[in-house]
């Protein structure tokens, strides 16, 4: 494991500019169910931005959707701070509908991308409620978007740096800035991000360029309003037969199908190819869906056929991080030992 050195004045800077960000005064109330020794729940403003502004924390030991919907009832949250996968869960609980959740004005995302679909759905059940996403890592840069994005901003892209001395580049695999619009690999520096790993010389070499910018290794382009996109890691990659998928480009198409909850695209390996997709797929209640069935729904989104998930999953539920991110490497051991055991079979 790499350790991160992070100081007072880091997370003093960052927790302070969030809140700033998020519009947390000392009347907001921020429900947290996300272990708190994370960056996001703690410092993105989180514990220490609420606290710093004179704002009231409620923390619960509990993800269940109706216990967070009581908490926000009786406590009047004004700010809830989840990942994804607990926000698909919350806005497709029946018991939403018997709790006042109108004291709600941000409802906080990150740790993974939020597709179009989620925020809206949130939107329509809590219309009161600014449904915001962000960006970060432990190493340090934050981006958010801002209630005052417009409308299509807010929903197409993560933010932009909360800091005007935030520093980002993006580039190509040879180090040089890509073009506006281009995907490129994300660098940045600034006064909250670190300056280098503890005592590991050697890989900061990598991990940094000359000129102190940290190689996150997240992939992003900057969309005309300012604002970042994020397309993925240059890790998510399937690659079949040298082609390179991105598993988020796949991801966003397959969940804007009807019959889909939750979606992770993970590579299963092949003999003849290296690596093929599978689509591993949380269904919405009542409903089905078959590979024949999802390839044709793909095809019609006009993608190259060579992107094509090659096998589906149907799953009850993600295995998940101890910070509540689909873990994609349970998910390819799974699907690996599967294989295993029909070709035994």
């Amino acid at each position: 494991p790499k350790l991160i050195p992070r100081t007072h004045n880091d997370y003093a800077y960052n927790s302070k500019i969030a809140a700033d960000v998020c519009k947390v005064t000392g009347e907001s109330v921020l429900l947290l169910a996300l272990p708190i020794a994370h960056n996001m729940p703690l410092a993105c403003p989180g514990v220490q931005g609420t606290l710093f502004t004179g704002g009231k924390v409620v923390l619960s030991a509990s993800t269940r959707p109706e216990d967070l919907f009581r908490l926000i009832q009786q406590h009047r949250v004004t700010h809830l701070k989840v990942v994804p996968t607990l926000l698909i869960r919350l806005i497709h609980d029946p018991s939403i509908g018997k709790y006042d959740l109108s004291s709600l004005r941000v409802v906080q995302s990150g740790g993974q991308r939020m597709q179009p679909e989620v925020r809206l759905r949130t939107r329509e059940l809590v219309p009161g409620a600014f449904v915001q996403e962000n960006f970060g890592m432990s190493e340090g840069m934050l981006f958010f978007v801002r209630a005052e994005d417009p409308e299509e901003v807010r929903l197409g892209t993560c933010g932009r740096p909360i800091s005007s001395d935030d520093e980002v580049k993006l580039v190509d695999d040879e180090g040089r800035e890509v073009a506006p619009g281009e995907v490129g690999e994300l660098t940045c520096r600034g006064p909250y991000t670190l300056r280098g790993y503890f005592g590991v010389p050697e890989y900061n070499a990598r991990q940094f360029t000359p000129d102190g910018f940290y190689r996150s290794g997240d992939l992003m382009r900057l969309h005309p309003s300012g604002n970042y996109v994020v397309e993925g890691r240059k890790k998510d990659l399937v690659n079949r037969g040298g082609e390179k998928i991105s598993a988020e480009e796949i991801e966003n198409l397959i969940l804007s199908h009807p019959s889909v909850q939750n979606i992770a695209c993970v590579p299963m390996p092949d003999p003849l190819m290296g690596e093929k997709m599978c689509a591993c797929v949380i269904l919405k209640k009542g409903r089905a869906l078959t590979l024949r069935e999802l390839v044709a729904f793909l095809m019609d989104k006009e993608i190259a056929k060579f992107k094509l998930p090659e096998r589906l999953e149907i799953l009850p539920d993600f295995p998940v991080s101890a910070f509540g991110k689909v873990s994609k490497k349970a998910l390819v051991d799974w699907v690996t030992t599967k294989l295993e055991r029909e070709k035994a079979a």
